[in-house]
Formats: C-alpha cells, structure tokens, sequence
C-alpha cells in the first residue's frame, strides 16, 4: 500500500483552510452549461467560482480556456 502523505508535497501540509482554497486558482477553470435570456450558453469560471466570460458554445469556452493556458474542466 502506498502511503499518500509520503506523495504530499510538503508545502501543502502547511497551506491554511483557506490558502488551500485558493491553491490552483490561476491554473483552473471550468465551463457550465447556463440558460440566460432565453437561450442556452456556456459560462467560463474561475476555480474559485469567479465568472470570467460567456460563450455561445462549449468548443468556444474550452477555446478560450486554451488560449489562456489555462486547465478546463466541465461540469455538467
């Protein structure tokens, strides 16, 4: 069995509650599937939760996340 805490980088042991909500903020952004005026859209947010931009399409978000050099993940 591997033992997890030996793969922890140390510094993150030491992160505060709320600097490890923060950890990889910059890195990381998500898409979300919105209905606003009357139509279907495709937010881009940070990973705290942030709203960055809204698209008209996912291939358009994820694009813009891209060009970013940022992480996507989608949440359905």
């Amino acid at each position: 069995m591997i033992n997890n805490q030996r793969q922890t980088p140390e510094h993150l042991k030491k992160l505060s509650p709320q600097d490890f909500l923060s950890y990889g903020v910059q890195d990381i952004a998500y898409v979300r599937e919105i209905y606003v005026d009357g139509r279907n859209g495709f937010a881009v947010h940070a990973a705290d939760g942030t709203p960055l931009s809204v698209m008209d399409s996912l291939e358009e978000a994820l694009h813009i996340i891209r060009h970013n050099d940022l992480e996507s993940a989608v949440l359905h």
